[in-house]
Parts: structure tokens; sequence; C-alpha cells
């Protein structure tokens, strides 16, 4: 498509917007269902937190790998045919995440798997860019909004089939049939393009000053969402003995949370101010972490991952329109760019906690975490406005 043909495209309407939300919705299972099999693949592999932490890093290089290059394949050919293959290896590649029965196959099965999500991600915020700004309101926090609520279906979905005693291969078997149901669904809402500007905006430029600034501050933030998605589950099994079929509602609960805050976003951010968002965001989180180190129970553990949730769940989307607001470089690349420092955080941060969680011990990691949130709070204002 050239750049003429782009910039005629029509704007995009409902049908786009439903597309896109179901999208989110596509990632935010997928993603999330990967959280309760940790603790059985821990199991079935015979590993310590070290070499599971290697493997989390092989999920990480194989997102990060693939994230560069999605946005010059989204502009060649367009935001439907990358969303569509990407989501069909997605859900292709799941089950055999509950069948690697090898240090080796399970790496490269996790590095295929970020690759497929990590592609999904780039591609679904190119298109929910566009979206947004052709319905003239904000729409960012709500598109979110479905990511966490997907987390909420993946996750909580896969431990409540574990927990009736589904086997893990048919519990992923299912989340694939739903994820392949909603692809269906939304394919006529996805754009057939990447980039109406295709002749304008260069293809990529070196994140500098400002935007690099705010992707360091994503990086933590979405960190603290990694060491959730990948630890939790870990966490309450050693800390406090709940059966490996269970631990996955650790996570449920800072979906649910998260969810809850992002769709109630735009009117949180508007009452409050970007600033004091960042800060109570940042506090709360830090302290929700601090929470499940040191609760006694498995039920105050959990209670501190449902505040991560809710103190995490707006920083982000403050950031993404910062990015947006500055003017050192094209928005859209600003935004690109930080998104690749978010999902350095949360799939290859996870792997840095299993280092130190084998050097020392995961609480401690935790600890790591909350103190980065609280760097968060009081570095992040910086580039908010009120």
């Amino acid at each position: 498509m050239t750049a003429s043909s782009l910039a005629a495209s029509p704007l995009t309407g409902p049908r786009e917007q439903v597309a896109t939300r179901l999208v989110f919705l596509v990632a935010g299972v997928a993603m999330a269902a990967w959280a309760p099999l940790v603790p059985f693949a821990k199991l079935r592999l015979g590993i310590e937190e070290g070499a599971l932490g290697l493997l989390l890093l092989c999920l990480g290089f194989g997102s990060i790998l693939a994230m560069p290059i999605t946005g010059v394949l989204a502009s060649r050919f367009g935001c439907r045919a990358i969303i569509v293959v990407s989501s069909i290896a997605v859900a292709l590649i799941l089950p055999f995440l509950a069948l690697a029965d090898s240090v080796v196959t399970l790496g490269i099965a996790l590095a295929l798997f970020g690759a497929s999500v990590g592609t999904v991600d780039v591609a679904m915020n190119i298109q929910a860019v566009m979206v947004e700004k052709d319905s003239g309101r904000n729409m960012m926090s709500g598109f979110h909004g479905l990511f966490s609520l997907g987390g909420i279906v993946g996750a909580g979905g896969v431990s409540l089939l574990l927990g009736l005693g589904v086997t893990p291969i048919m519990a992923t078997a299912a989340i694939s049939g739903l994820l392949l149901v909603l692809l269906v669904v939304s394919y006529s809402g996805l754009l057939p393009y990447g980039n109406r500007e295709a002749g304008k905006t260069p293809l990529f430029v070196l994140p500098k000053g400002v935007v690099i600034f705010i992707g360091l501050l994503c990086f933590l933030v979405f960190l603290g969402e990694g060491a959730i998605l990948d630890w939790s589950a870990v966490f309450l099994i050693g800390q406090h003995m709940v059966d490996p079929a269970h631990a996955g509602f650790g996570y449920t609960m800072f979906a649910v949370a998260m969810t809850a805050g992002r769709l109630g976003g735009d009117w949180i951010v508007k009452t409050l101010g970007g600033l004091w968002v960042i800060i109570g965001g940042g506090t709360l989180a830090a302290a929700g972490f601090l929470l499940a180190v040191f609760a006694p129970n498995s039920t105050l553990a959990a209670m501190g991952f449902l505040l991560v949730g809710l103190g995490a769940s707006n920083i982000g989307p403050v950031f993404f329109t910062a990015a947006g607001n500055q003017t050192r470089m094209p928005p859209s690349l600003a935004i690109a760019a930080i998104t690749t420092f978010g999902y350095a955080g949360i799939l290859v941060g996870p792997a840095l906690i299993g280092f130190v969680a084998q050097q020392w011990s995961l609480s401690f990691a935790f600890v790591l975490v909350a103190a980065g949130f609280f760097l968060v709070g009081v570095l992040g204002p910086r580039v908010a406005r009120p």
C-alpha cells in the first residue's frame, strides 16, 4: 500500500473499535494463560528458580526480538494480516507449553510463544492508536482494560480447569479454542493497513532524551506486572503451601484489580491528575508487594497482589500519554519505543527475579520490585502533567 492510498484510508468506526477491544482481550488471555502453568513446568522438569529464570528469559527474548520488526511488517502488510498470523501462532504454541518435557523444548516453545504474543501486542497498539485518533476521544485505557480482563479469563480459566482436575494440555487447548473464536469474530474490524503516513514518518528512530526516561520507568512498572505473572504462583506455593492447582488465583486477584482500575482509569486520571496517579499508584503498588512478602497467610498475600494491581493500573497509560505529548521524536515511534521497554520489563524482568531468588530468596526479589515502584512514584511525576 502506497503513502497516498494510506492517506486516503477511511476513518474507523464502531466495528473497528470492537475488533480492537477483542484483540486486546486475545492478547491478555494468551499472556495470562501461562501463569498457572509455571509451577507445573517447574515440577515437571524438576528445576530450581535459576533454571526457571533462564526459561523465562527465552520467552522475553523471543518477544523483544520480534517487536522491532513488527512495525515495519504492519506498515507493509497491514494490522489485520499481522494480528491474524501471530494470533494463530499463539493458539498453536500454547498447548506445547504444557507438553514440553525438557528444558530445551520448553525454552524453544517459550521463545516462539513470546515472539508471537509480542507481535500481536505491537500490531494491536498500532491499530489502537489509529482507532483512538479517529474516535476523537480517549479510548486507550479501555483497550488496555480489555487486556487486563483477558488476564482474568486466561489465568482464572486455566486455574479453574486445573482445579477441576482437567489436565494442563486440555486446559490450554480450551484456551486456544477461545482465542481462535475471538479472532474470527474480530476479523472484519481489523485494519488492512498499518500506517497512514508511511511517506512522512521514518520506520525507526533511536529513542532519545525524555523517551528513554519514560521507557525506563515503564520497564520498572511492567517488571512488577511480570513478577506477578510468572512468580506469584511459585511464591504462594513456596511460602504458604498453596496447592499448585489453585496458586494461579494470586495472579487473578491482581488482574481483577488492574482491570477495575483501568476501566475507571479515564475518570481517575481526570479527577486526580497524572502526577498524583503516579505518586499514589507507585506507593500503593510498593505497599502491595511488601504486604505479600510479610503476610502471615496466603489470603493477605493475595490481598497484596490486589493492591499491586490497583496501584499499577493507570501508571502505564499516563506514561503512554506523556510519550505521545513529547516532541523529541514522532509520537508513534516514541510509543513503540516505550512499549519495547515495557515488554523488556514484563518478560525479561522476571528472569532477573529468578536469579535473585536463586541467590537469596523470592521474597527478597519482591522487596526489590517494591523499591522499584517507590522509585517510579518519586521520579515519574517529572514526566506527568497535573
